[in-house]
This record gives C-alpha cells, structure tokens and sequence, in this order.
C-alpha cells in the first residue's frame, strides 16, 4: 500500500489562494490518488511551531506573504535563486526533515513571459517596489539587456530597487510614480501592484503597446490589462504567472515531470470563473 503523502500552501491571509485548485488538478492528472494539498492560515509566529509539527508524511509548502522571508531563518539550505532576493516560496521537505528553500516566482516569471514570445528586451519598466518587484527585476535579469526603470512613490522605495538592482546585476533607474504613464511606452512593462493602483493608467496605454505583464489574476482583466489588450499588446496575466511557478512546485515536491501545465491552467481558469 501506498503512504499518503501532504503538502499545503502557508499564509495570511490565505483563503483566496488558487493554489489547492492547481496541485490538486495535477495531482489527478499525475495518477497521485495518495496526495493530498491543503491551505492553513499561518502567520509569522506561528510558523516555527507549524513547522516543527509537520511529519514524515509531508512533501512541500508553498508559501505567500507574509512567510517568504520570515521562512528563511527556519531552513536548512536555501537555493541561490531564493537566496538572490531574500524570499523563499516554496519548501521541499526531506524524508529525514531536512528543509529546503527555493523561489519558483522567478523562472516561473520567465516561463510565463517566453510562453508568450518575450525572449528578451533591451529595455523594461516595473510599476511598483514591493516584494514582487524584487522577484520582477530578478527576472529580468535573465531576460532584459539594458536599464530597468522602476516607478515608484518613496525615496525610500526607490533607494530600496537600485540596492536590489545592484546585487542582482542589473541597471535600475527610479523614477516617481506620478510618471507612470511614461512606463507604458517600454518594450515590457511588468505591473507589480495591489488591485486598482494602475487602473488610472488604462487611458494612457500607447497606440501601439509592446508586452504588459499584470501579476493580478482576480479580479481579470485589470483595466490596464483590458485597454492594452485591445490595442494589439501582448499580455501575460498573473494566472500564468501562478501556473508556471505551481509547476514548478509541483515537480520539486513530487519528483515527477513534466507537471501538467494545462491542465493546472484550466483548473485555475475554471475557479475564476467560478467566483
């Protein structure tokens, strides 16, 4: 017989994390009837005691906000991608406990802009400087040959993307964010922001826009999405941003690949469109 084997995904708040509805689909998918995939709502205290209960029948966690940095002292190695922004979201749990860090949002990124032809780009802009902005530029780093221009509304936000551009090995420039509107003429504009931060900006969307990554997924279309789609720009959603770095958890904690991508993807598009 066949031991059950669980994982789950970690956060607070977590009751609207698709990512159940994505591991689940693959696991079905997969032939992994003894897998099981769970959220809990677990913030920074009470991480270190979740952790410690865990057993032996535990895969991997995938972790959002507010854990991906509190995780880090907990662990016993971190990958060198999760270690390059100082955020792990996902945990791969060893059959002697040992627990291994590493972060699928940047090639998951990656994965997502190339499946949509964006190869690479000499130039790019972000919208935003919060954690997901440090995982942008990390990507960019794999895709963009020139300056990074980062739009945002603090000296101290703007201070804080040159230092990660810095250590991550791209040129950042900062700009305020009352300037956004200059971002939309870049080849790639990433879109970092909380929902309705750049709806105003749906307006200025160029006659002829390059390639929009909005890491929104819900609710979908973003304005700016919406606009830039109809004006012939390429658009990568944050659903396909979610998919390609599920996959990638999916692979880590299973050990079996490729991890269905379109199915997850229908998974995730169907309880969209359920809500």
């Amino acid at each position: 017989m066949t031991s059950s084997r669980r994982a789950a995904v970690l956060g607070s708040p977590i009751a609207h994390s698709l990512s159940p509805v994505l591991h689940r689909a693959a696991y079905a998918e997969l032939g992994l009837a003894h897998w099981s995939y769970d959220r809990f709502e677990v913030d920074e205290a009470g991480l270190p005691g979740f952790l410690d209960g865990l057993g032996s029948e535990w895969a991997g966690l995938s972790l959002t906000m507010p854990l991906k940095r509190a995780v880090i002292p907990l662990l016993d190695t971190v990958s060198d991608t999760a270690a390059s922004v100082e955020a792990v979201n996902t945990v791969v749990l060893a059959d002697d406990g040992r627990r291994t860090g590493d972060n699928t949002d940047i090639p998951g990124m990656v994965a997502a802009l190339r499946e949509h032809g964006i190869e690479q780009v000499d130039s790019a802009a972000i919208l935003g400087a919060g954690a997901t902005a440090s995982s942008a530029l990390a990507a960019l780093a794999r895709v963009c040959t020139g300056e990074v221009v980062a739009y945002v509304r603090s000296d101290a936000r703007a201070a804080e993307m040159r230092q990660w551009g810095e250590r991550l090995g791209i040129q950042v420039r900062t700009a305020d964010w009352a300037r956004a509107e200059q971002a939309l003429a870049a080849p790639l504009v990433i879109a970092t922001t909380p929902a309705g931060t750049t709806d105003a900006l749906a307006d200025a969307v160029p006659e002829r826009p390059a390639a929009l990554f909005d890491v929104l997924y819900d609710p979908w279309p973003t304005p700016l999405a919406a606009r830039w789609s109809l004006a012939g720009g390429a658009v990568v959603s944050g659903l396909d941003l979610l998919v390609h770095q599920a996959v990638l958890q999916v692979e880590q904690m299973t050990g079996r690949a490729p991890a269905p991508l379109g199915v997850m993807r229908r998974a995730g598009e169907k309880a969209l469109a359920d809500r």
